[in-house]
């Protein structure tokens, strides 16, 4: 008999609409951690080839320097210990600009060193409002350049606020109009580095007028390299929760839209990573991104051999999945199914699992957008990787077989029964996760209700028992999570009730000398738990002689 407790509140729903679609948190907070996926929020500006970053006038290394330049260039390596002779020119040959470059570089040299740049000891000497001044001195590109990266170096470090405290985001935003494209992508990287530091700066860099500017540079822009790193830049002002207004970041949809619809280079991949950001809430915003055009172009990128532009398309679709049954549709029509079968098989775990995640969302619309899952054949692969994935990819492929058993058609549930959901569910409620348990228990349940429904209830119990899963919920019944304590007892009590043909324990008798003793079962014993001290109450006995 299945113990109960005293005042039990009545069953709560299990996993409802908004539950089935989405969960984000989790994935923004992991995928974050991993920068070959996501690309660097913050850069540094070191010395890059010239294939990195290059420019019409000067490059951002050092070796690729004009012939006149060369004679400028100090043939020495700058340290912390420099400053104070720097910080002297600074404040003695504020006319001499040959000076000045001087100084201003050795500054940005020593912040480009690739260990431990002594960024505080510039903080603390006080260049930083020096270098901030630098940027209005309009007539000189090479001071410019310089000054903006030297910043740049600082902005991607801990010490980005101490840029932005010392007024460097309005004369950054300026220079992204310069004359210079060597300035103009300085400025767009030291911006970019501000923007991804969080979101109150990001926030900070879009009141200021930062996204115009920059996007007439992604438009029109002079070479390859400012145009990747604009792109860069601008999803970082598009990225971070609380997400950015609305009206601030929508001006970029069609230069996004452009980039994915006429693919290539590095761009791609932050084009890609902007949408999803920028598809990342309500209805509204998937609306304001579809709108654009964006549907067809990413399907049509799952084909992608680059790993690090499938991930965040696929985030883009699954926050599309995410919204109204309508705009679910619109993915669905694109295509989106026929690529699964291949992503689900992918060798990086991390495309399984957000692949995963974009099912879980479509099995949580209609029935027919179920229907359209399962008759895409890949149920067998999901149900595997619940069984056997890594972890995170078997939490994803759990909520599509918890989606589809609770929203699809009998005949659906019917089918994950037949392909071995039952075992595979069964197998992952002893997880130290509260969350899938309490889904994997809502999928279990489902598919019994349906067994009783279609006359396959003795078959369905059998395989939860040779599965062991009526041991393991019974053991949830101690669960210290409420909703799945009685989620579990709901379970027993329904599908898995004493058989009133078996013979009561309390009717075997028990011997005492010459007598057989039939114990009357005490009804306070069975209203308490199990383990609760009781008062017993007298046998009745009746004594036969032979």
């Amino acid at each position: 008999m299945v113990e109960s407790r005293t005042s039990r509140r009545d069953y709560k729903k299990g996993i409802d609409g908004d539950e089935g679609r989405r969960r984000r948190e989790n994935h923004v907070v992991q995928l974050r951690k991993n920068k070959k996926e996501m690309g660097m929020m913050k850069r540094r500006a070191m010395g890059a080839t010239p294939t990195e970053v290059t420019s019409s006038s000067l490059t951002i290394a050092d070796t690729t320097n004009s012939t006149n330049d060369q004679s400028l260039v100090p043939k020495k390596v700058y340290t912390k210990d420099d400053i104070p002779t720097l910080m002297q020119i600074f404040a003695s040959e504020s006319n001499d600009q040959a000076r000045v470059l001087e100084a201003v570089r050795g500054i940005r040299k020593m912040l480009s060193v690739e260990n431990k740049p002594p960024v505080n000891a510039v903080i603390d000497s006080g260049a930083l409002p020096i270098l901030v001044a630098l940027l209005k001195m309009t007539d000189s590109n090479e001071i410019l350049f310089e000054a903006a990266w030297a910043l740049t170096n600082v902005a991607s470090t801990d010490q980005t606020r101490a840029v932005v405290e010392n007024g460097a985001v309005p004369p950054l935003i300026e220079l992204l109009l310069s004359k210079g494209a060597d300035v103009r992508e300085q400025s767009a990287w030291c911006l970019g580095n501000i923007a991804g530091d969080s979101t109150d700066l990001r926030n900070y860099v879009l009141e200021c007028g930062g996204m115009a500017p920059l996007l007439q540079n992604i438009g029109q822009p002079e070479n390859v390299s400012l145009f990747n790193n604009c792109v860069w830049a601008l999803s970082n002002f598009c990225r971070g929760k609380p997400q950015p207004d609305l009206n601030l970041v929508a001006p970029a949809l069609p230069f996004l839209a452009t980039i994915v619809q006429k693919p290539s280079g590095d761009a791609l991949m932050d084009a890609c990573w902007a949408l999803s950001y920028l598809s990342d809430g309500d209805d509204e915003r998937i609306d304001a991104v579809m709108n654009t055009g964006v549907v067809p172009p990413l399907v049509s990128l799952l084909g992608s051999d680059n790993a690090t532009v499938v991930t965040p398309v696929l985030r883009a679709l699954g926050n599309f999945v995410s919204g109204n049954d309508k705009q679910t549709q619109a993915v669905l029509d694109a295509g989106v199914l026929k690529y699964v079968p291949t992503l689900l098989e992918h060798p990086r775990k991390n495309i399984r699992k957000e692949t995963c995640w974009l099912l879980s969302n479509i099995a949580a619309g209609t029935k027919s957008q179920i229907s359209e899952v399962i008759n895409s054949n890949i149920l067998p692969t999901i149900v595997e990787l619940v069984h056997d994935a890594p972890w995170d990819v078997r939490k994803e492929a759990t909520w599509v077989v918890s989606n589809i058993a609770t929203g699809g058609t009998d005949v659906d549930v019917q089918t994950l029964a037949g392909i071995g959901a039952i075992e595979a569910i069964c197998g992952i409620l002893e997880a130290d996760d509260a969350k899938i348990t309490m889904v994997g228990l809502e999928a279990i349940d489902n598919i019994l209700r349906v067994g009783q429904g279609c006359g396959k209830i003795e078959q369905f119990i059998t395989l939860v028992h040779e599965n062991d899963g009526l041991d393991i919920i019974e053991k949830l019944q101690e669960h210290q999570n409420e909703d799945i304590y009685e989620k579990a007892v709901r379970i027993i009590e329904t599908y898995f009730g004493v058989d009133d043909n078996l013979e009561d324990e309390n009717l075997v008798p028990n011997v005492d000398g010459d007598t057989f003793a039939f114990g009357i079962p005490n009804k306070q014993m069975d209203d308490t738990m199990e383990g609760e001290p009781t008062q017993q109450q007298p046998l009745q006995t009746y004594n036969f002689n032979f």
